[in-house]
């Protein structure tokens, strides 16, 4: 089988149409990457090139087959309890909190729901403990409608759960059998407290809400540095005043307009 390459211009066309619909940007040492993940799906569809494969991208009626690109395009890696230490640090401030007052939590790029649903883990364990209230609510938004279904379905490889404590997996958890044999599957009492629903960052966000807490971690690589200042700020616009803000902890501060503190590495805060 012959291998799919594509000129300058294809790839300057796609990099164009990625960047104005998603916000994703790719300078000139991505083209082999760009090659590499969308030359298999170009096979498998029968096209004879990346001209094709540019013509559908541009055909508004083909919005699944733009999706699947942005999905091809960019890393869903995760897992559960990923940067235990964010975990810590908002069970320490909900304690400190001493609130049984509504609290609403989001997270901004939930890619599969790893990180909604070990909040949700946490959130459930403290309930319990009584040192926060029942009225608490997950809200998870990602740009791939993909991810999102996985979401929905709450069906994990046992691996992404290998930093869960048997305790919360026995609580929280269903183990597979049979040919779901080394799955798990999320509790309705865990995935009835998470909302998932698509969203574009580099679009406005009206109308979705203001939250105590936000996780934005792990997407700002994929955007241009204008780019990632404008998510940022627009992101921080739904923060309420003294909530905390998650980033990535290797990603460092971006340089937003919102005024932020540093609480910790990855983790800060919207000045009250």
């Amino acid at each position: 089988m012959s291998i799919i390459t594509f000129s300058d211009r294809e790839f300057k066309h796609i990099s164009e149409i990625m960047y104005q619909a998603v916000g994703l940007a790719f300078n000139d040492s991505k083209k082999s990457l760009i090659q590499s993940r969308l030359a298999p799906r170009i096979q498998r569809l029968g096209l004879g090139s990346f001209g094709d494969y540019i013509a559908l991208l541009d055909d508004e009626s083909q919005a699944a087959e733009f999706q699947m690109a942005v999905d091809l395009l960019t890393t869903n890696e995760t897992y559960f309890f990923r940067e235990p230490k964010h975990y810590e640090l908002l069970e320490q401030e909900l304690t400190v909190r001493k609130s049984r007052a509504p609290l609403a939590i989001w997270s901004a790029a939930a890619s599969f729901g790893d990180e909604a649903y070990s909040t949700a883990m946490l959130l459930s364990d403290m309930q319990t403990q009584g040192r926060i209230g029942p009225d608490w609510t997950i809200l998870g938004t990602d740009i791939s409608h993909r991810v999102l279904l996985s979401a929905k379905a709450a069906v994990y490889p046992v691996d992404r759960l290998r930093a869960v404590s048997p305790e919360r997996l026995r609580r929280y958890c269903l183990r597979g059998e049979g040919d779901s044999e080394g799955q798990i599957l999320m509790q309705d009492k865990i995935r009835q407290r998470v909302l998932f629903g698509r969203l574009n960052l580099c679009q406005p966000i009206d109308g979705i809400g203001m939250f105590d807490v936000i996780f934005l971690r792990n997407v700002l690589i994929y955007f241009d540095i204008p780019t990632k200042i404008e998510v940022v700020d627009r992101v921080l616009t739904a923060l309420k005043p003294g909530g905390l803000f998650f980033l990535g902890t290797a990603e460092g501060r971006v340089a937003c307009k919102t005024p932020l503190q540093t609480v910790q590495p990855g983790a800060f805060r919207k000045p009250a």
